[in-house]
């Protein structure tokens, strides 16, 4: 008798135990926040049956929440909470006229199953997926054909759990293109800041065909010996402004595109008007800045300025390459501080790679209008690579005011120039002859845009939420 009532009292703290380590608890949530549009609806994912354990599968809750707050739009739009926990999701699609807002203590965790991953058409102005001749699994956050859409939060967290991906890569397992982490298309009016992204399967930030884009206040970070884990990539985008981000990588800090080789000249649709500042980048194998190599749509009107590199290969690189046709103009950098580069300046006219065998040979890529001024690098091994086109050479490069200490083993040859056509002043050490000092009176020679662009004109308001979620405590 005795031995039962022991083994119902030690059943009974075993059920207690699990009970509160299961129990859930409603917490009043209230903050404020700053966007380009402000909500009259609101909803927390647990509304929808999402639980923040790290195991549960939450694409559907996602979905379900995203496609009842759509029924919003006209009516004031709607904002989605998603509170402290970890949240597993597959690839969710956004509405318009709508907000996701991440805790800061949540964590979106991208699914591990490969195949719970829905597969879409490679780009038009591609032609075909970057990793694969086929489609491409859709991004963990995706969008297209939207207008007023904001994803933000208090710095929480989006984790792509990449390994899997780049392990897919490196062992040519692929069929398909690794999804992105957030990806919008064919929209206008878009917001994303204040989050942080990790671990991303290939590109991190990817608005393509889309125009009026806010990127602010984003962390981004992953192994720098990632596969093609692009930072921000404006993409056949015109109006964007990227500002106040921090950037580790495996590949381009920010990488501006436009289309690939003949897919990028028949689509025809450039990137321009953008607006880079205050921008942090380590990419010890790429840039911080590139321009293309996929730039067959044009790209066009980029300023940059207040930007820092720290043991990254080049400061600002331009890639292109005969087939890819288009043309990178009026390009306008200030403000560098740069630390430990293999290249401060590199441009080049043999990138090489093409999306097929197609490409037309007599496309050649116009490059014209390259300004940089006010540059100060240390640690570098070399200070310029510039390599133009021999038939169609790159001109109107201008750089003034830039002083490049070299590495102890610097090569002894600081710059390299071919095929490339303009100016330079007060500039160490000095330049090739291609590039002649036009003397110390010159030293502010190089433009700087001094118009406003209407992306720098946008207002934000101060939104609010005030609701209660479920959360385990």
């Amino acid at each position: 008798m005795e031995m039962i009532w022991v083994l119902l009292l030690v059943f009974g703290i075993f059920s207690n135990l699990r009970s509160v380590e299961s129990r859930k608890a409603r917490i009043l949530e209230s903050f404020e926040y700053t966007a380009i549009s402000c909500r009259a609806h609101s909803a927390s994912i647990t509304d929808y049956g999402g639980v923040g354990d790290g195991v549960t599968l939450n694409t559907k809750a996602f979905q379900d929440a995203v496609n009842e707050l759509s029924q919003f739009g006209s009516d004031g739009g709607a904002q989605l909470f998603v509170p402290q926990g970890k949240w597993l999701t597959g690839s969710f699609n956004l509405t318009s006229h709508f907000t996701l807002y991440l805790h800061k203590d949540a964590v979106l965790l991208g699914s591990q199953d490969v195949n719970g991953w829905p597969v879409i058409d490679p780009l038009p102005s591609y032609g075909r997926g970057r990793d694969a001749v086929g489609g491409r699994y859709i991004s963990l956050i995706f969008g297209t054909n939207l207008t007023d859409v904001v994803v933000t939060g208090d710095n929480g967290t989006i984790d792509g759990q990449g390994a899997l991906w780049w392990q897919r890569f490196h062992s040519k397992k692929l069929k398909y293109t690794r999804p992105y982490l957030i990806e919008i298309m064919h929209s206008n009016n878009i917001q994303i800041s204040n989050l942080t992204l990790v671990n991303s399967p290939s590109w991190n930030v990817h608005p393509v065909y889309s125009s009026n884009i806010l990127v602010q206040g984003i962390t981004i970070i992953a192994p720098v010996t990632s596969p093609n884990t692009d930072g921000i990539n404006p993409d056949s985008c015109t109006n964007t402004r990227i500002e106040d981000c921090y950037i580790v990588s495996g590949d381009d800090c920010v990488a501006v595109k436009s289309g690939w080789d003949e897919y990028g000249i028949s689509y025809g649709m450039p990137t321009k008007q953008l607006i880079i500042r205050r921008l942090t980048c380590i990419s010890p194998y790429s840039a911080t800045i590139a321009l293309g190599s996929e730039m067959s749509g044009g790209i066009q009107d980029v300023r940059a300025e207040d930007i820092v590199a720290v043991n990254t290969e080049s400061g600002v690189r331009i890639k292109t390459a005969v087939g890819r046709g288009g043309y990178v103009k009026d390009i306008y950098v200030r403000g560098m501080a740069l630390h430990t580069m293999k290249w401060a300046f590199w441009m080049t006219g043999n990138y090489g790679s093409h999306a097929d065998t197609h490409y037309d040979p007599n496309a050649l890529p116009v490059i014209q209008g390259v300004n940089y001024r006010d540059v100060v690098a240390e640690n570098v091994s070399m200070a310029g690579r510039l390599e133009g086109i021999s038939g169609a050479p790159f001109t109107g490069i201008c750089i003034s005011n830039v002083t490049i200490g070299m590495a102890k083993k610097a090569k002894k040859v600081p710059w390299t120039c071919t095929n490339i056509e303009g100016i330079t002043s007060n500039v160490s050490p000095p330049p090739c002859g291609l590039l002649p000092d036009q003397g110390p009176e010159k030293i502010g020679m190089c433009d700087f845009p001094q118009e406003t662009l209407a992306i720098d004109t946008v207002e934000f308001q101060r939104c609010s939420y005030t609701g209660v979620s479920m959360m385990y405590v």
